[in-house]
């Protein structure tokens, strides 16, 4: 019933996505292309229908590609999010992705390809095998795809959705359900095909890869966790395409997982070394106490690598931690050219990525072991409100790191047609050490390759292998030795000098007995506490278990219960800790009495050794001004963390803070209010206006010297009669009146003024 319902609600979709409305459809010509003829076009011509359709700019429908990059990278994957506004939603969609200018009636016209995340939301559709729709109609407020980019020369692209909402269908060519990116300019040495199918390159190239951590409390503010953060120990390979580390939309190995949620690379490790020819090096970087540091502190973690013709793709991943299962790394960056070279330089910025392990969210949270395990998926910022990520925005998440990979050697013949730059040369012609053998002074060989990895990964005998290419033969009558060289191998850890490296802890005591009555089994742990310095892997055993018996003769009052479950993870991540475990009574006794057999046991737990670093610091600064000026205050001293301590944390205080007395802050004079301005002095002509105030006040201790008590300030309210004299006739009384007064020593009086005033 199920299916017929969503064959029939399809049914509906196609005829609103191509114009057909069952009360009068107008007769279509016959050559129309429809979905029986396996074109898409019918899908980029649908257009709004039912009730009024869509008013232009109508946004409560969004297509958004995670970070809205104007660029993609090619062969790159992508996270696409088709949501609604609240309250809206919508029923059944329909994405494609087109490349700009093609109107769909080719499949050359649709650019890269989509991959299905939740099954239950949406798949592919059968009569446009480009575009994806829903799995069932129903109400919804988003899905999420990922879009894997096309490869370079693909040139724009359009990502186009179209939104069923009831009877309504929505599609824009512009606005909010369109998204246009353009493919990215390669920079220089990067390949544009990820990876090469086959690797045409010539010889050996010798590579360092450098790890800068950039994951900080600046940076990432939210939740950081600033007493445990750290980077776990790094490991990768460089690799042939046959072997795949990990990958984007891929389940993690046992090993990936270890790395990923417990920051352990010990398993992976093992994964790599029994792929044996797959791989040419091994690529470890130790762990970083804490996760970033200045430069001028301590040099970022480095290793270098080697990779040829077959093995010309390099995979790592470091865990961040604490953290569920999030981690960084690079998966098959393809170290080979077009050109049949191989890549100077490949910078990356890294942002994390969820193993599918586990359902955590934040960066301590819980274990909770997500069950089934889901695929591997880049983190996003609208994943989780809780996540240290998440952006309602839904913008991109900062980089936590950025990884460096640098060409510093090539070796053997270099068979690129189009020359390299001037750094390559120089790395051509310097010669690293050679070794010593019986070759002819007429035989021209390319230098040896690096020996490849053991056929045995066990301990019974293999080989490993080498080779050189044979370039000039100056003499035909003097023979050539081989360009082939052998050597007898086993596999990691069987010698007897690499087992002397390896150091074990003494064993824990042995578990309690499975069983309360009768035959059970117990069980010991110890752990490594050194690996060996040449990175092999330790092969003596971490358990032993062995059997036991618990009261032979098992009486009415015994109970009989199940075998004890999974120890919990330890609660220490290194040093001693404790463990718990729980079983459950399976028949209690049957004389009635109580069951005396444990249910829960709890035992000690022994992480490798914490490796303690002193809190070493500067010394006091000197003690800084006092915060005031006069009277009491406070001043401070402080000094620095001169070196990293397990898990980040200094007990010793870095700030010290005292009070400081300083002399009695002086009294300032105080002021009463300003007086209303008084009336003009005069009645026509230029006066003044005079307003005052009184010293409430008067200074103490020193103050400030009290201010002007009257302010003066001119005023002219009209011209006044001049009586009839001219100019020369006011200026000499003016001039008389000025020398009678000077004549006598004194200052005019008000009425002097306002004659002067008036006469002026």
């Amino acid at each position: 019933m199920k299916a017929k319902r969503s064959e029939m609600w399809r049914a509906a979709v196609l005829l609103l996505l191509t114009g057909c409305v069952c009360a009068s459809v107008p007769e279509e010509p016959a050559d129309r292309a429809t979905p029986s003829d396996g074109y898409c076009s019918w899908i980029t011509r649908a257009q709004p229908h039912g009730a009024g359709g869509r008013r232009e700019g109508f946004s409560e429908f969004r297509l958004r590609v995670e970070g809205d990059p104007e660029h993609y990278q090619p062969g790159s994957t992508y996270r696409v999010t088709l949501y609604a506004t609240n309250p809206a939603y919508f029923r059944g969609f329909t994405l494609i992705a087109l490349k700009e200018g093609h109107n769909g009636d080719q499949e050359e016209d649709y650019a890269g390809n989509f991959q299905i995340i939740d099954e239950e939301d949406a798949q592919f559709m059968t009569n446009c095998p480009p575009a994806v729709t829903e799995s069932t109609p129903r109400r919804r407020t988003r899905i999420q795809v990922f879009w894997i980019a096309p490869p370079s020369g693909s040139g724009c692209v359009l990502l186009k959705a179209s939104i069923v909402q009831r009877k309504i269908i929505s599609f824009q060519d512009e606005g909010s359900l369109t998204k246009r990116m353009c493919e990215k300019e390669p920079q220089y040495g990067e390949t544009t095909d990820k990876p090469l199918l086959d690797c045409c390159a010539c010889g050996t190239a010798k590579y360092r890869v450098t790890f800068y951590g950039n994951w900080s409390e600046k940076l990432h503010p939210k939740d950081y966790p600033r007493r445990a953060n750290h980077w776990s120990a790094l490991i990768g390979a460089s690799h042939s395409k046959n072997y795949i580390l990990w990958e984007y939309g891929g389940y993690v190995s046992e090993g990936v997982k270890q790395v990923a949620e417990l920051g352990s690379p010990v398993k992976m490790e093992e994964e790599i070394r029994q792929k044996g020819d797959e791989v040419l090096t091994v690529i470890k970087m130790k762990a970083q106490w804490p996760a970033w540091q200045p430069l001028n502190v301590r040099a970022a973690p480095s290793a270098e690598f080697s990779v040829d013709r077959t093995r010309h793709l390099m995979s790592f991943l470091t865990m961040l931690g604490p953290s569920p299962d999030w981690n960084v790394g690079l998966s098959s960056e393809d170290l080979c050219t077009k050109e049949c070279g191989w890549v100077q330089k490949v910078v990356q910025d890294l942002i994390p990525w969820d193993a599918g392990t586990d359902n955590g969210v934040t960066y301590e949270s819980p274990n909770k072991p997500t069950t089934p395990q889901e695929k591997i998926r880049p983190l996003t910022s609208l994943d989780h409100p809780q996540s240290p990520f998440y952006d309602p925005e839904g913008g991109a998440i900062t980089p936590v790191a950025r990884v460096v990979v640098e060409r510093i050697a090539r070796k053997g013949e270099q068979c690129n047609i189009v020359p390299d730059n001037v750094d390559d040369i120089v790395a051509d012609i310097a010669q690293e050490e050679k070794e010593e053998d019986d070759t002819p002074e007429t035989c021209i060989y390319s230098n040896w390759s690096p020996w490849s990895a053991c056929s045995s990964s066990t301990c019974e005998k293999g080989k490993r292998m080498r080779q050189r290419m044979l370039k000039a033969q100056l003499d035909l009558s003097v023979p050539c030795p081989h360009t082939q060289d052998f050597e007898p191998c086993m596999g990691p850890g069987c010698s007897d000098e690499d087992a002397s490296t390896c150091m074990m802890s003494e064993w824990i005591t042995w578990s309690p007995c499975s069983m309360s009555c009768g035959a059970g089994v117990r069980s010991r742990e110890r752990y490594v506490k050194q690996f060996p310095d040449d990175g092999f892997a330790c092969t003596h055993s971490t358990e032993e278990t062995e059997p036991c018996t618990v009261n032979d003769d098992c009486s009415p009052s015994s109970c009989l219960v199940t075998e004890w479950g999974e120890w919990d993870a330890c609660s220490a991540t290194c040093g001693l800790g404790m463990k718990r475990r729980e079983r459950m009574v399976k028949m209690p006794p049957s004389d009635g009495s109580i069951c005396g057999a444990e249910v829960v046991e709890v035992e000690r737990c022994m992480m490798p050794e914490c490796h303690t670093i002193p809190c070493l610091l500067s010394p006091w600064s000197d003690w800084s001004d006092c915060s005031v000026t006069c009277g009491k205050g406070t001043r401070i001293r402080q000094r620095m963390l001169k070196s990293p301590v397990e898990l980040g944390e200094c007990k010793e205080e870095l700030e010290q803070m005292e009070k400081c007395m300083l002399p009695e802050c002086p009294m300032d004079c105080v002021m009463s209010e300003w007086s209303e301005w008084s009336e003009c002095s005069k009645s026509c002509g230029k006066g003044h206006l005079i307003r005052s105030r009184m010293i409430t006040l008067e200074p103490q201790f020193g103050g400030d010297l009290c201010p002007e008590t009257t302010q003066r300030k001119t005023c002219k309210i009209k011209k006044c009669n001049q009586g009839g004299l001219n100019s020369d006739e006011r200026k000499r009384r003016k001039e008389d009146r000025k020398k009678r007064r000077n004549k006598q020593g004194r200052e005019e009086s008000a009425d002097e003024l306002a004659e002067e005033d008036r006469w002026t």
